[in-house]
């Protein structure tokens, strides 16, 4: 039988300044929330349709980060989906909410959409930080001749 599979992978803006808090045994929680738009043709016109998604980071990467997670930055977020339910002390009635679980983030661009002003442009998935500077693009025409018939 095959494994299941839950894995997503979304860009956009954040919403809010992220917030830190850590649980009763001291464990770091960053919380933010993101909204992702897309474009769709309706009728004659073209409509942007957002969706907005609450988004979990655990442990000292989120540390790390929190005073970078400012309303507006583009980011990346890497992660899974996680059902959160409960029970409504008011009327008894059962609540649910989809959140992102997220195992890495990047940054993308800076607040106006520019690639300046603190971004990390590139990088690595698997930091939550940056990792460098973007790689240079290849230097003169790429090579006519390779030493055996399959050129890779």
């Amino acid at each position: 039988m095959a494994a299941d599979i839950n894995k997503v992978i979304l860009v956009g803006r954040l919403t809010r300044d992220a917030e830190q808090s850590y649980t009763q045994s001291g464990y770091a929680l960053l919380k933010f929330s993101i909204a992702s738009t897309r474009r769709r043709k309706q009728g004659d016109q073209w409509v942007d349709e957002s969706n907005f998604f609450d988004v979990t980071l655990f442990g000292s990467r989120g540390e790390a980060i929190a005073n970078y997670m400012t309303k507006g930055k583009q980011i990346a977020v890497e992660g899974q989906l996680k059902q959160d339910r409960w029970e409504d002390k008011n009327d008894g009635s059962k609540r649910s909410k989809v959140v992102i679980i997220a195992d890495n983030i990047q940054f993308l661009g800076s607040r106006d959409g520019g690639s300046q002003g603190g971004s990390t442009q590139g990088g690595n998935w698997n930091n939550a930080g940056p990792s460098g500077p973007p790689p240079q693009p290849q230097q003169g025409p790429p090579p006519t001749s390779f030493e055996d018939d399959i050129p890779f």
